[in-house]
């Protein structure tokens, strides 16, 4: 799909705030209410836009523990893969899971209220998945959000 400024204005609006009204966001751009909308739509229908998100304060809803997981299969193949993936996703603490390309096969972006439970989910749940070998764990200490491509 070709992008044009507009476009590119309502997709840098969006991603600072998904919860802009189409109106303010129509004024926003210079465009009216029903002609954002429609901009809007077709963006969303053609697959630029995804989906629209919250992003929550980890430590505010009990999560004051971050970590990044490199997980090293054990043993590979589509299957192992298949099977990692579907357990994985199961586990609540897990946020994302990257497939990647290096010296791990996956990334995981995992949250716990403390270490101690960071530990017990690690233990527990992430060590006694389908095809786990080597783990490689980093803790976030700061995090700096930035903009976008287009913000």
């Amino acid at each position: 799909m070709n992008l044009d400024e507009i476009d590119r204005k309502l997709l840098r609006a969006l991603s600072k705030d998904a919860t802009i009204s189409a109106g303010a966001l129509g004024r926003r751009v210079d465009l009216s209410q029903p002609a954002a909308w429609r901009r809007v739509k077709r963006l969303h229908d053609a697959g630029v836009i995804k989906g629209r998100r919250i992003v929550l304060n980890a430590q505010a809803v009990g999560f004051g523990v971050t970590v990044f997981l490199g997980v090293k299969l054990a043993t590979k193949g589509r299957v192992s893969l298949e099977d990692f993936e579907r357990a994985v996703t199961a586990i609540p603490e897990v946020q994302s899971v990257q497939h990647v390309l290096g010296m791990y096969d996956y990334r995981l972006r995992v949250v716990a209220r403390d270490i101690s439970d960071f530990e017990r989910v690690l233990r527990r749940r992430i060590m006694t998945l389908p095809g786990v070998g080597d783990v490689e764990a980093n803790v976030l200490l700061s995090e700096e959000r930035r903009p976008g491509p287009l913000g």
